[in-house]
């Protein structure tokens, strides 16, 4: 399989298996467009006609093209077959171990932002903040089921985590405590509105976080429309102040600052440029995902508009790069030249087998998306997973199990998707939200021409 595109001045041919770009002229883009479906005589018969106003383009440069075109398919270059699908399966059937978990340290919060997925930290149930004790089990837990592997994630989320951040000051302590004996390596995750951050806060993330998730949804007046205090009032200037500080102080360990974009902020290139501008240079912006009545869904008509920022935005992004002043952007983070290995493609992201979310009680949940849902409520930290029957469901969720997916060009980079859209989307986490789809193939079109441009 393979998928062709133009984009910023370059015809791509991405070969789907092998994992090969090829930056390729007119007249090659159009034989390998052509060449599985021609014979030679008649594709160069086409092509003169084609190009007839194009004089240096004779019957025998066609050939030669073709011919490039045949030595590349012979090398697994191009149209090279899926070595995967008949061991998809397989690689699901694999004994897993635990490698991280989502501790849900505080289902309260001291936001009231409009599109929570999460009610407003409550995940639909009761507020609740996690206890020590169930916070040390947790870590038990994750080391009893995490066999040989060494490092280890736990990811500190809400709610607001900050609401308790006396148990996790105290968790963490905790797992530093035992991890060498258990030759394990503890690497933490903070996800913040930003609202209680101060210096004991900075002192400890800086010291103790592997990684820093800060949620601002970029200008004021788009942060402010959703993103609301329990008084109704923005929290943009409370927390941008915060998050600059914050960032100053952490020196080059990792963060990003994370928003999420609307119907009300289909431009939302200038709200990742306007973050730029306060000084942050690791960013992700995410579509939202809410159900369609809701006046700040994205619909079809803004697909348009949406593509057309994801190409300002990595064209901005060379831009910045030759200049010497680069930004991330979290969805065009792609290695081409290594990436993840077979495993991870076909797998994704582990939802339900190696990743699990933790409930204020102790409740096991396939991820933070799953919490509240009843029917996925996967065991307890006590006793381990109960509910064998959706685990298996999640071992076997990946780009090959969902027919939709069968042809699609992007698979091996998005791994089927996440699985709690599908859910949400299609009723079935083996299903597709196909709007997500839509805006995931356009990211990785950009993703790879910023690679191609800057390879130049």
């Amino acid at each position: 399989m393979i998928h062709q595109y133009k984009l910023n001045g370059y015809n791509i041919v991405l070969d789907v298996y092998s994992g090969s770009v090829h930056v390729v002229d007119d007249l090659a883009y159009d034989v390998i467009e052509r060449y599985q479906q021609q014979g030679r005589e008649d594709l160069i018969a086409d092509l003169l006609q084609k190009y007839a106003d194009t004089p240096e383009v004779t019957a025998e440069e066609i050939g030669e093209c073709i011919d490039d075109v045949a030595e590349l398919e012979a090398s697994g270059k191009l149209f090279s077959s899926d070595q995967y699908e008949n061991i998809a399966f397989d690689f699901k059937k694999r004994n897993t171990v635990i490698k991280a978990l989502c501790l849900h340290i505080a289902h309260t919060c001291n936001l009231n932002c409009d599109y929570c997925f999460a009610s407003q930290g409550k995940y639909h149930g009761e507020r609740a903040l996690m206890s020590l004790e169930v916070g040390k089990r947790a870590i038990d837990f994750l080391i009893e089921n995490s066999g040989s592997r060494v490092n280890l994630e736990v990811d500190f989320f809400g709610g607001e985590p900050l609401m308790n951040f006396d148990v996790v000051k105290e968790i963490v302590a905790y797992a530093r405590s035992i991890e060498k004996q258990h030759h394990k390596n503890f690497r933490f995750t903070l996800t913040t509105n930003g609202m209680l951050i101060d210096d004991d806060v900075i002192e400890f993330a800086n010291r103790e976080c592997h990684n820093v998730v800060l949620s601002l949804d970029g200008r004021q007046e788009v942060h402010d429309r959703l993103r609301k205090t329990n008084n109704g009032k923005g929290s943009y200037e409370i927390i941008v102040p915060k998050f600059q500080e914050f960032v100053k102080r952490r020196g080059n360990k990792g963060y990003y600052i994370r928003g999420t974009f609307t119907h009300h902020n289909t431009d939302f290139t200038n709200d990742i440029f306007h973050m730029a501008d306060l000084g942050f240079t690791e960013l992700s912006m995410e579509p939202v995902v809410c159900p369609p009545d809701d006046p700040y869904a994205l619909t079809y008509d803004d697909l348009p508009v949406l593509f057309e920022q994801y190409e300002i935005l990595a064209k901005d992004m060379i831009r910045r790069e030759k200049e010497g002043a680069p930004i991330t952007f979290y969805h065009y983070m792609i290695d081409l030249t290594g990436g993840p290995c077979i495993y991870k493609r076909v797998s994704g992201c582990g939802s339900g087998t190696e990743y699990m979310a933790v409930t204020p009680w102790g409740d096991l949940y396939p991820c933070h998306q799953f919490v509240g849902d009843e029917a996925y409520c996967l065991g307890n930290i006590w006793n381990g997973v109960e509910n064998h029957a959706v685990q298996d469901e999640f071992k076997l969720c990946n780009a090959y199990a969902r027919p939709e997916c069968k042809d699609c060009w992007a698979k091996l980079y998005c791994s089927g998707g996440c699985a709690a859209n599908a859910y949400h989307a299609a009723g079935s986490i083996t299903g597709i939200y196909k709007y997500g789809c839509e805006l995931f193939k356009k990211r990785m079109e950009c993703a790879i021409m910023m690679k191609v441009a800057l390879a130049e």
